[in-house]
């Protein structure tokens, strides 16, 4: 297994996700599959455990504080998140969450702990003087109850920076959505090249896009299967990122001890791929990329009557193609009312500037039917806040 020397800890550089957990023909936590997968972790390597308060409506935590109680405590890291990213009812304590944290993982402190997806929206939350979230993690840190402090983020570019710039000296790691798809689908270049500027060690989560990246078309398939026949397609995902020195953890959401298995392989193998091998995964990624060639010249906006963040709409749009989820359409949701895609008035200005000749006008509306079908982020959270009161 390969290690970083980060935080002044040895981490292994591959962590177990907690969030996509195998299931039981109830839907419930398989128990046993996850200390078989726990176990099979711990004998060869893996030492760092990922959760968060939402994951599993609550029960992840739950799941995790079970199994790593059979361990010594120095055995393991364990890191989770504090959901200031969700829209809770009651209101913000993170006191209260905290406690309640400690007390479901059936620990005294956590080894690395994380402001929940920073995010264009939450960052509000996360600055809000009325909850003082980041005051009071910093004290726990203080008291030794949080060894290591840092945060998750789905972010723009532009919004990851003002935090950096407002409470980047208090985070010691910051960890992000990147893979070899994201890496020009999302800016994760150019996020992962911020936060290297900035000296903040990267985490990577959805290293392979949820499992989209695992299983790709025959033609991709036989291309990678030529160049090395022996290694699965996942694992290319996490060659992709192996060789990159500041990433310092990668994060698999493991539902299963095959994957477990091949996982671990390929992180006991420290050899790196090519440049060439890089630039194939690169043109792969060019074509899963789906909807509207947009290359963000910005002609569009300076036409729009509504003052549309047009580039950024074509972006989601061509996001939640690919892969329809919360973490994409929430970024919608957390717009301005005025900016979101049903302010469109069809003028066709943007289109008719357009150099690549793109219905802009058809796009925008198409990307309002694909939100309407979709459960909203605040539905989601409600949810996720009413199973969390059963437990």
């Amino acid at each position: 297994m390969k290690y970083n020397i980060v935080c002044d800890e040895k981490l292994s550089l591959l962590g177990f996700g907690l969030m996509r957990l195998p299931l039981n023909e109830n839907g419930e936590i398989d128990q046993q599959q996850l200390e078989e997968m726990v176990e099979y972790a711990i004998n060869n390597g893996v030492n760092y455990f990922d959760t968060a308060y939402p994951y599993h409506d609550g029960n992840s935590e739950i799941a995790i504080g079970k199994v790593l109680a059979q361990y010594p405590r120095d055995s393991f890291y364990l890191a989770t998140k504090y959901p200031g990213h969700q829209i809770l009812s009651t209101g913000y304590n993170p006191e209260e969450i905290f406690e309640e944290q400690l007390k479901k993982c059936k620990v005294e402190y956590f080894d690395f702990y994380l402001l929940h997806n920073v995010n264009d929206k939450s960052i509000e939350t996360y600055l809000d003087e009325r909850w003082k979230i980041i005051d009071y993690f910093v004290q726990q840190k203080e008291l030794g109850r949080i060894k290591h402090l840092g945060f998750s983020t789905h972010a723009t570019l532009q919004v990851l920076e003002k935090f950096l710039d407002l409470h980047g000296d208090k985070m010691e790691f910051c960890q992000i959505q990147l893979n070899y798809l994201d890496w020009t689908m999302q800016q994760a270049k150019e996020k992962y090249e911020l936060l290297t500027k900035r000296n903040i060690p990267v985490w990577v989560m959805e290293p392979v896009r949820g499992g989209r990246l695992a299983s790709l078309n025959e033609e991709s398939e036989r291309k990678l299967l030529a160049l090395r026949a022996d290694k699965s397609i996942a694992s290319w995902g996490f060659e992709f990122l192996k060789r990159l020195d500041n990433v310092k953890m990668v994060l698999s959401g493991m539902s299963n001890i095959d994957q477990m298995i091949d996982n671990v392989n390929t992180f006991k193998n420290e050899s790196l791929i090519t440049e060439e091998e890089v630039n194939l995964l690169l043109e792969i990624a060019e074509t899963l990329k789906k909807g509207v060639p947009c290359t963000k010249c910005q002609y569009c906006v300076e036409g729009c009557p509504m003052n549309l963040d047009i580039p950024t709409l074509l972006e989601i749009y061509n996001d939640l193609l690919f892969y329809p989820s919360s973490n994409t359409s929430m970024r919608i949701e957390f717009m301005d009312e005025e900016k979101k895609p049903h302010n469109c008035i069809g003028c066709g200005n943007c289109s008719s500037i357009c150099p690549q000749n793109i219905d802009i006008p058809g796009s925008l509306n198409e990307l309002s039917e694909m939100m309407e079908k979709l459960p909203s982020w605040e539905q989601i959270c409600l949810e996720r806040e009413e199973a969390a009161k059963k437990l």
